[in-house]
Formats: structure tokens, sequence, C-alpha cells
């Protein structure tokens, strides 16, 4: 790790400390783009309330609307913890092409987060996770794939 990743991480970590002290949750998270930072922001589930809104996601939000594109490619997510599963598949939509990261997964579950769960209930089949997803076929199923095709929108993201 180089000066500047520390850097960056070490204010992921600081947003992230900041923002318990005004009653938030433990996580911050910083996106860099050629060395300059894009965005930045600390965890919100408590404050909006949203249990979408982690650090991680709210800043590529702000990172996407920033640089005006849903591509974030050539960027570096710093953040102060392993991203969780929900953010960890926002990575990859957003196609951050790196992630730098402090404390992990069972770091999070000492503190009473559930990360390192949610990853081990993901990997199981639809049927044998915790909370029951039920597949039902309706007529009307995979037609607004079709549509998505045919349509002179689509982009591949």
């Amino acid at each position: 790790m180089n000066t500047e990743d520390q850097n960056f991480l070490s204010r992921a970590i600081q947003l992230a400390r900041e923002n318990v002290l005004q009653g938030g949750g433990p996580f911050g998270a910083v996106i860099v783009k050629g060395g300059k930072v894009v965005a930045e922001s600390a965890n919100q589930v408590i404050s909006i309330p949203d249990p979408t809104a982690h650090a991680e996601v709210q800043t590529i939000r702000l990172a996407a609307g920033n640089l005006k594109t849903f591509d974030l490619s050539g960027t570096t997510l710093y953040t102060s913890c392993e991203p969780c599963p929900m953010c960890l598949g926002a990575v990859y939509w957003s196609r951050i092409s790196r992630v730098v990261y402090a404390s992990d997964r069972h770091d999070a579950e000492l503190a009473g987060f559930r990360d390192a769960e949610l990853y081990l209930e993901i990997a199981l089949d639809p049927e044998k996770r915790g909370t029951p997803f039920d597949q039902i076929d309706v007529p009307e199923k995979g037609m607004e794939f079709i549509d998505w095709k045919n349509s002179e929108i689509k982009l591949d993201y």
C-alpha cells in the first residue's frame, strides 16, 4: 500500500468515526479517480432512515452524479470496512476498478453487524436461505426483458 492509499483509507475511517460521534453507523467511504476525491460519504442508515444507505452505496451514488455516469471504471473505492454483500454488488454494478478497505466482515461482526452472516446466506441456493424466496411463473414472465432488448434506449450496464 502506498502513501496515497493510506491517506484516502484514513479519510474513510475518519468519516466513519465522525459519523459515530453524530449518531450514525461506523462506516465511511471515499471514491477517488486520478488521485482526486470524486465523492465521499458516511453511513446514513440511521439518519435518513434507509437500510440501503450504506457508506459505499451513498458514495457510489454521489460519484455517479458528480461524474455524470453509471460507469465508475478507473476509480478506487476506499472504505473503512470490507463491503457487505449489498455494497459488493453495487461495486460490481458500478464497475469500480479497485477496492481498498481496512476492517473486514469479522471485525464488523464483533461490533454486532451481520456482514459475515450475510456472506454465508447469499452463497446458499434460494430454497436454503433463511428468508423464503419463491419464484412464481406468470404468463408475462420475462416480457420486460424482451421490451428492453427491443428498446431504442438499451444500454449495456
